[in-house]
């Protein structure tokens, strides 16, 4: 691939760092909070997750990883598969917001196990809070028929399958690489009715062929497995803190909802493998010499590709208006939130009328001052 414009190096994107998971992943430790399922260390005094007291986090016995404890539903609409409480009798999906869901034996879907999960450390009631301040924000523009109770009441908890990849950039590279230098000329113009003579400094650039050789190391890019989730929005609640990943235990899932992997490992792989592409081009850019460059070219053979299935803690909000689908996200381990939300155009067409309208009296009122004066 090569680029036609020039690019002076001081407008490169930076090389890029990626998150690095810990080379040895932490295991579990203590008991799940009976009332949310978050672990609680032993040192800890409170559940990291909703704060009940330690005190009274008796020892759980980890749940059963068949279908005892959760019932397994599939939505018709978007097809997304989730987990959900056995004592759960009413669901809506939340991805879609549709009421056509079904029970479906997890035996026969036949999906690998998560080997990783990070805990929800964001509360329901703080991801809800987040939801309010969010979409009272410029709360003029919002239709006033939106009832904010019956949407705030859909948001859901749910443990997202997410892909993650590690694997080494072998590439080979060439473009053309400019050097600076500097001359000064003469020119003349006219100023004031009368030809002047003036200097000025002219850059110029030299060009050479180069090529080499770059290799790295890449991981930390994770992949929505959720065709309910599209990656785009994904990235928009990223990033995850990776280092506390931790072996995935079932009762981890204890009062949660979590979704079955749709997307193949296969298919994020491809997914994965572009974004590093784009990481290794950016890498090797920035450290080409020289003041730019033209015309890079870059060979990238991925290996030594290893991948790991991780349940990411994800706030889901979805709900109708007229007939269009709004979303709301919260990353339930950091709290970054993000989504879109119904505006009112008949407000804004009154807004925008008022202005128009208002300019309209300036004009008048300018034009009736000067045939006064």
């Amino acid at each position: 691939m090569s680029t036609a414009e020039t690019i002076p190096h001081d407008e490169l994107v930076q090389p890029i760092d990626d998150d690095v998971v810990d080379a040895e992943v932490v295991p579990p430790s203590g008991n799940p909070c009976p009332a949310c399922g978050c672990p609680v260390e032993p040192q800890d005094k409170f559940c990291p997750a909703c704060g009940t007291p330690s005190e009274v986090v008796e020892p759980l016995k980890p749940v059963n990883s068949q279908d005892d404890q959760h019932k397994f539903l599939q939505c018709n609409s978007c097809g997304a598969k989730v987990s959900v409480s056995i004592d759960q009798r009413a669901f809506v999906c939340p991805f879609c917001d549709s009421n056509y869901v079904v029970e479906y034996s997890p035996e026969v879907a036949g999906r690998q196990r998560p080997e990783f999960v990070i805990g929800f450390q964001i509360t329901p009631e703080q991801a809800e809070a987040k939801f309010y301040a969010w979409i009272k924000d410029n709360k003029w523009f919002r239709p006033g028929d939106l009832r904010l109770a019956k949407v705030a009441e859909k948001l859901r908890g749910v443990y997202l399958p997410f892909w993650g990849f590690t694997m080494l950039a072998e590439s080979r590279w060439s473009a053309s690489i400019g050097e600076y230098w500097y001359r000064t000329e003469t020119y003349t113009t006219m100023e004031n009715g009368k030809m002047v003579t003036k200097t000025r400094t002219v850059t110029e650039t030299e060009w050479w062929p180069l090529d080499g050789e770059h290799h790295r190391y890449y991981s930390g890019y994770m992949i929505s497995a959720s065709k309910g989730l599209q990656q785009a929005d994904a990235d928009r609640i990223k990033p995850f803190n990776l280092p506390a990943l931790k072996r995935y235990e079932p009762f981890y899932l204890a009062g949660w909802s979590a979704e079955e992997y749709s997307i193949e490992k296969n298919e994020a792989l491809q997914i994965c493998r572009q974004e590093f592409y784009r990481r290794e081009q950016a890498n090797i850019a920035g450290f080409l010499p020289g003041n730019t460059h033209r015309s890079l070219v870059v060979d990238t053979q991925f290996s030594r590709e290893s991948s790991d299935l991780c349940l990411l803690p994800v706030y889901l909000l979805s709900y109708r208006y007229k007939d269009k689908l709004y979303r709301f996200l919260v990353n339930g381990q950091t709290g970054k939130i993000a989504g879109d939300k119904p505006i009112s155009w008949q407000r804004i067409g009154g807004v925008i009328g008022g202005v128009v309208g208002l300019l309209v009296l300036l004009v008048i009122l300018i034009l009736i001052l000067k045939s006064l004066g």
